[in-house]
């Protein structure tokens, strides 16, 4: 299914340009778009790049499960290694993980573009298992604390790159159906943790097995990557990608997918990318749409979480949720998820008002507030969760897509960190059905700015993605 990259990554580097040169004018690379697509009405086989996605997937796994691995054995860790009832200590557990991944989310562009997204797997790999093994062996706070740190870091490296190159290396019908596998990846990864964790209570020393089986898909992951195909898109730079392109797409499509990629914006802009090309430049349209997508994200998401259902109910809905999502990311459209997603979000923080209205005088009071959560993690699941991970990275120019996917993580893990300190705090002070209303009235927000901003990718390749956000100047 894989085949070694060694030997092979120059294979074929010249055919392509002895007939063309990737670097003719805007009308004649049109021309020739025009010849080869009267000649390949054909997509490329999806069954080619699957496999390469799969092992890309392995790193969101290891980001749900490493999210949840504490769940469970949070008490008997704070027994062992005495900090019982210091709920300071036991916060810096979990939080010391988001502190290694903002870290790691800072770095994750300049490494992707450095070495190759291969590579940046491989590297990221590298702390979630030194990590891991350090939070098994810890005999001590801080040695819990130190591994927590290493592993968030590859967590903040991981999760960018892989959204980078699934959408890098996915043809572009099927683009979405891979992406979904991101989120039901994660998904796996959280409900892998919960069942790993079942017996803590009952077999001492048990939340050590926990960390030492994350270790095995992040050795996998390291290993697995060696076979994989590097993508295309960073390949362009160093005039490498066609082998790779023929191993994604099959030798037929290779002359097409050449001349899209010379359409891209490249070159040596690369390592010249300012803060002021994402906030207010030529890019800053893309730049907005991912800075609202991941807070909106982050702030949905906590609003779930911290109810009291059951974990195995919150898992399920989600599974359920990234399951449509998976059927109808290339059939429906990333804007018509998103659109109902948020819409569905805001009727069930609705209902969450009206449960909290009559939670004093109704015993159905309870029930409708399960319903509305379910509700919401179910719909979060089917669009405002998967479709920012694959939407980002398609409507990010090529130039500046790992840089400015890394920025927009980095804040990702800054809100959800404030959000998790401060949600409860705020449903304290401000009650259930104040703060449910704001959350219920950013998604109606969200479905405004969605409709009015949000450009469709379906179907697209990523350079008509690119040259439809930011024409040629």
């Amino acid at each position: 299914m894989f085949e070694n990259l060694h030997g092979s990554s120059m294979h074929k580097r010249t055919m392509i340009s002895r007939d063309y040169n990737y670097s003719t004018d805007v009308e004649d690379s049109s021309e020739l778009i025009k010849r080869i697509s009267e000649q390949e009405t054909a997509s490329p086989p999806w069954k080619l790049s699957l496999p390469h996605v799969l092992v890309a997937t392995i790193v969101s796994f290891l980001f749900g499960y490493h999210l949840g691995v504490v769940n469970e054995p949070l008490e008997s860790i704070s027994v062992d290694l005495g900090f019982r009832g210091n709920t300071l200590e036991e916060g810096l557990v979990v939080s010391t993980c988001l502190a290694g991944a903002f870290i790691g989310s800072l770095i994750s562009g300049w490494i992707a573009d450095e070495v190759g997204r291969r590579r940046a797997f491989q590297l990221c790999a590298l702390p979630m298992i030194i990590g891991a093994s350090i939070c098994a062996t810890a005999r001590s706070l801080g040695g819990m604390l130190l591994g927590r740190f290493l592993v968030g870091t590859g967590l903040g490296v991981g999760p960018p790159v892989a959204s980078l190159y699934v959408t890098e290396i996915s043809p572009a019908h099927v683009r979405g159906t891979y992406g979904s596998f991101i989120q039901i990846a994660t998904c796996l990864g959280l409900m892998g943790a919960l069942a790993i964790g079942i017996p803590v209570r009952s077999v001492f020393g048990w939340w050590r097995i926990c960390f030492w089986v994350s270790t095995i898909p992040a050795a996998l992951l390291a290993l697995l990557m060696r076979f994989c195909a590097e993508s295309p898109h960073w390949l362009y730079r160093i005039a490498e990608a066609e082998a790779q392109l023929e191993r994604l797409l099959g030798g037929s499509h290779v002359t097409a997918a050449m001349v899209e990629l010379s359409k891209t914006d490249t070159g040596d802009e690369m390592d010249t990318i300012k803060l002021t090309d994402l906030l207010y430049g030529r890019h800053a349209r893309a730049f907005w749409n991912n800075a609202v997508f991941y807070f909106s994200s982050t702030v949905f998401r906590r609003a779930g979480v911290s109810s009291n259902l059951a974990n195995v109910l919150v898992g399920i809905a989600n599974l359920i949720g990234s399951t449509i999502a998976l059927a109808l990311m290339d059939k429906l459209g990333r804007k018509v998820l998103l659109l109902w997603s948020f819409f569905g979000m805001a009727i069930s923080m609705a209902l969450q008002v009206l449960a909290s209205a009559l939670f004093a005088s109704s015993p159905n009071a309870f029930y409708l507030s399960i319903g509305g959560m379910l509700l919401f993690v179910l719909l979060f699941a089917v669009g405002a969760g998967p479709v920012p991970a694959l939407l980002l990275p398609e409507i990010l120019p090529s130039r500046i897509r790992a840089k400015a996917m890394a920025f927009c993580m980095s804040v990702h893990w800054v809100l959800n960190f404030l959000v998790g300190l401060l949600f409860l705090r705020l449903l304290d002070q401000m009650g259930p059905e104040l703060l449910y209303s704001m959350f219920g009235t950013f998604c109606m927000l969200a479905v405004v700015f969605v409709k009015r901003n949000v450009l469709e990718t379906k179907g697209k390749s990523l350079q008509e993605i690119e040259i439809a956000l930011l024409p040629q100047e």
